[in-house]
């Protein structure tokens, strides 16, 4: 272990004024990260080792941890161990276009890419049906991955859209819309729904984050020029990296006490 590290989990003395243990530990830890001394992304020594180069008890060192934990400092990966929050920058996502994750990031300069979590053709289910607008019998296309930039997480996208708009969902590279633009389907308007939901396991572990991090749901269903609904997506944005911003602008008054 290096040198400056050591010095961060050396002997604790005991001390009258400070606060309690645990406070002067999560306090080290801090302050070797504020320093440079530990960066983000770079994993703490086990709870034990950390114990043992302190003098103190596991017990202790779990409690230090968790505040640091909670004050979203430090995350904790099952089966992985303890590591330094990566920074990060946040994003702000105009509500009033419609545009997609690959030509938004591209605007920004950022390096997408995807993860395929599910992509193929199948049978829809009841809720697609209705969604979607389609026959009974009728086959869906689904689009299913997590979005990243700049090799950071940010974002799970679950689509699904008729096999008659997206016959060949192997042929999506990046963007979706652009793939759906070449069967002559790309949206035109679109109505959303944001609601603010805890990460369940399988999402927090897919993001990067702490199972119930704060994230946003967003569901979308979007139309073609015709009115037809063409795509229907989920998708589960994280919360420190999103900020969804709408312009809003006031009606002119109708009355004189709408002035006021």
């Amino acid at each position: 272990m290096p040198e400056s590290l050591a010095s961060v989990f050396a002997p604790v003395p005991e001390a009258k004024t400070g606060g309690p243990l645990y406070m002067r530990v999560s306090r080290r830890i801090e302050d070797a990260i504020s320093k440079g001394v530990i960066n983000p992304g770079d994993a703490l020594p086990s709870e034990r080792d950390i114990a043992e180069m302190s003098g103190i008890s596991r017990v202790t060192v779990r409690k230090a941890v968790q505040d640091l934990v909670r004050s979203g400092l430090l995350v904790q990966r099952h089966g992985s161990g303890t590591f330094v929050r990566q920074k990060m920058e946040r994003v702000e996502q105009s509500l009033s276009q419609l545009t997609s994750f690959t030509e938004d990031m591209a605007r920004r300069g950022k390096t997408v890419r995807s993860v395929w979590l599910e992509r193929g053709v199948f049978d829809a289910s009841p809720e697609e049906t209705m969604m979607l607008g389609l026959s009974a019998g009728e086959k869906v296309s689904r689009v299913n991955r997590l979005r990243m930039a700049d090799g950071t997480p940010l974002a799970i996208e679950r689509a699904v859209m008729s096999v008659k708009s997206l016959p060949d969902p192997g042929k999506v590279d990046l963007s979706l819309y652009a793939a759906l633009e070449e069967q002559g389907c790309r949206p035109v308007r679109a109505i959303q729904r944001i609601s603010a939901v805890s990460l369940d396991e399988a999402d927090a572990a897919l993001l990067g984050v702490e199972p119930g991090s704060a994230s946003l749901r967003i569901e979308r269903i979007s139309y073609l020029a015709s009115g037809r609904v063409v795509e229907f997506t989920r998708s589960v944005y994280r919360g420190d990296a999103y900020d969804f911003v709408a312009e809003l602008r006031l009606s002119g008054p109708t009355s004189p006490e709408a002035s006021a």
